[in-house]
């Protein structure tokens, strides 16, 4: 029996306008596909013109101008679609979502979808649920003693992970893949015996943990800045009145 880390997976990344999912755009994003360890990788990618500007401190970080995504960026509208249709064809396929940070991205795609679509994702999955893993959320809780960050970057070199091209979304995404493999190599014993769907469902209640851990550290250190424990997608927030 093959065990799910040694299986089919894609991953999933995006470069965006900034850190705010609420309000921020998609520039870019892929989907990658592999169906077993050291296979061949099949890769999309999509390029946005987001119909707003890029801030010089996104483009320092991912390298897409203005200038570059109005000459060749699509439109939102039809990208979105087909992103929302691709994920949910991988997970009508049984492959398991690798996001990582998977509340940013797959939030932010969700309220793009809202914004450019008229709906939501859970339109686009209400009959193939995705089954999520987040390279994050299984390594802080797994090995949640380790100091340090846990940026794609940080984990990458923890698991000797080689990342070629960073902050480029297939490449993100392929490297998270890689890093959820090797996660579930290191830690067997504890992870064998989980399906994907167990691990989605354990995912959620790890997350909600981390973000009260993290929410009382931010207490302790006087700061108001809230941590939302919702995985791997934050709801909508709350017309306002």
């Amino acid at each position: 029996m093959t065990l799910w880390y040694e299986g089919p997976l894609a991953a999933f990344d995006t470069e965006t306008t900034g850190v705010d999912v609420e309000n921020d755009r998609i520039v870019s994003a892929a989907v990658v596909v592999q169906d077993a360890p050291g296979g061949r990788l099949r890769t999309t990618r999509w390029l946005v013109n987001p119909g707003v500007p890029v801030p010089p401190a996104a483009t320092e970080v991912h390298g897409l101008t203005d200038d570059h995504l109005q000459r060749n960026g699509r439109w939102p509208s039809p990208v979105m679609e087909e992103i929302a249709r691709q994920l949910a064809e991988q997970s009508a396929a049984g492959r398991p979502l690798v996001v990582m940070n998977a509340p940013f991205d797959l939030t932010l795609l969700d309220r793009e979808l809202r914004r450019h679509r008229a709906s939501p994702l859970s339109r686009y999955l209400q009959n193939v649920p995705m089954c999520v893993l987040d390279p994050r959320v299984l390594d802080k809780h797994l090995d949640r003693y380790r100091k340090g960050r846990r940026t794609l970057t940080d984990l990458c070199a923890h698991y000797e992970v080689a990342l070629e091209g960073a902050h480029d979304a297939a490449a993100d995404a392929t490297a998270a893949m890689e890093v959820v493999r090797a996660v579930g190599r290191r830690f067997a014993a504890r992870l064998e015996r989980l399906s994907p769907a167990e691990l989605h469902t354990l995912q959620a209640v790890w997350h909600a943990a981390q973000a009260r851990g993290l929410q009382a550290w931010f207490a302790r250190n006087g700061s108001q800045e809230a941590v939302d424990p919702a995985w791997p997608l934050r709801p909508t927030l709350p017309a306002a009145a």
